[in-house]
């Protein structure tokens, strides 16, 4: 399981606009690194603009699951991830993410604002807390937990 890239975007004109993003490219080779994150990107900004507002999504492109929420205000976020990772705690993590960039960045700096502009540094370390699910998300760890229990329920019951 694995997350990829998580970003933060603006739905208020026609087109959408970036407003800060974090990556983690580390597991492709080198030399695709760029263009790998250049089709992340370009990702993003395509599925927050087809989405309506006030809308949650996953779509699948390639061998990746996109998850898009659009709020209501035109503030949108997208996680992408492999198509192991549980789509109810990237939801999770877009609605804390795009709430605290709602109480940290001012609603007017977003229409005009860009990833050089926008002072809004938390979004590598939820990259990096959430690339392991049971570890960031108390649900599935208790679910992983309630797994593990029966499984050696089932030995014992056997043995």
């Amino acid at each position: 399981m694995r997350l990829y890239s998580l970003s933060v975007l603006y739905k208020g004109d026609a087109k959408v606009h970036l407003l800060k993003a974090a990556y983690d490219v580390s597991t492709f080779n080198f030399f695709q690194r760029s263009s790998v994150q250049e089709f992340m990107t370009f990702t993003s900004q395509l599925i927050a603009e087809r989405s309506a507002l006030g809308s949650r999504a996953s779509v699948k492109e390639q061998e990746y699951l996109c998850h898009v929420y659009v709020r209501t205000d035109g503030l949108a976020g997208v996680v992408i991830a492999d198509n192991e990772y549980p789509q109810r705690v990237c939801f999770t993590l877009l609605d804390k993410v795009l709430d605290e960039f709602s109480r940290q960045v001012s609603k007017m700096d977003w229409p005009s604002g860009s990833p050089a502009t926008i002072t809004y540094s938390a979004l590598d370390g939820y990259l990096s807390k959430y690339q392991n699910p049971r570890d960031a998300d108390p649900m599935t760890r208790v679910q992983a937990e309630l797994d593990e229990t029966k499984i050696i329920l089932v030995r014992l019951q056997d043995a």
